[in-house]
């Protein structure tokens, strides 16, 4: 069920954009984006029930889908969204998706998980492979200002929120150039895909914490009372 979900939305974005970069690039950030509203949802859900509570993983899907609004912004502001039939087609597909990611996400998180790892995979091969053939002519130019203040000018708390493969502040992206911003992006992919396999581990619920959250104090950290 999950090949099939992820296999039917890179048929569509491959066949209907394969000479679009831009707005195939629009498409794809507006629906990778709404996996990360349905985990929020149901966790949500699960606290308010009283069933569950784990505030780091709020944090870490909130920061995922805050880094994945980025990309959009970005894919909107070279022109990825100025065809109406591009919007409605990426707002469609995201409303669907995002009931069938959170019944999913309620019957097995796991495979929740492992819908958005095989998104993310997929979102870094096409970022790649748009580099590999573009890089000469997206070196010469300009970054946009939203993808300035978003790495490198803003606060950066959020950006390290999602990466729970690395320390805080330990990743800072260069982006001078558009070439740079897509390097950003897609490295971002690879690290959201990171996080999603970390996500499906069998003792996740214990052990996986937002990148800025202290480990625990140990008896030996612990302050000495008098």
């Amino acid at each position: 069920m999950i090949r099939i979900l992820v296999g039917i939305l890179v048929f569509v974005i491959n066949k209907i954009y394969a000479n679009r970069p831009y707005p195939r690039f629009y498409v794809l950030e507006t629906v990778a984006r709404v996996p990360y509203f349905s985990y929020l949802s149901v966790l949500h859900l699960y606290e308010t029930l009283g069933l569950w509570r784990k505030a780091d993983w709020l944090k870490i899907h909130f920061a995922e889908s805050w880094n994945e609004l980025h990309h959009l912004l970005i894919m909107e502001s070279l022109g990825g969204a100025e065809f109406w039939g591009d919007r409605f087609l990426a707002k469609t597909t995201a409303l669907i998706y995002y009931w069938v990611i959170a019944v999913l996400y309620v019957v097995s998180p796991r495979s929740a998980y492992h819908f958005m790892e095989l998104v993310e995979e997929h979102a870094y091969a096409s970022y790649d492979k748009f580099l590999q053939t573009e890089a000469e002519h997206l070196k010469t130019l300009p970054a946009p200002d939203v993808a300035i203040q978003y790495y490198r000018d803003g606060d950066l708390y959020m950006f390290d929120e999602f990466q729970t493969a690395h320390q805080a502040a330990e990743r800072r992206p260069q982006v001078d150039t558009l070439y740079d911003v897509f390097v950003a992006i897609r490295d971002d992919e690879m690290e959201h895909v990171k996080t999603m396999v970390a996500c499906q581990q069998p003792e996740a619920q214990q052990s996986l914490l937002s990148p800025h959250t202290p480990p625990a104090l140990t008896a030996e950290d612990a302050p000495v009372v008098s």
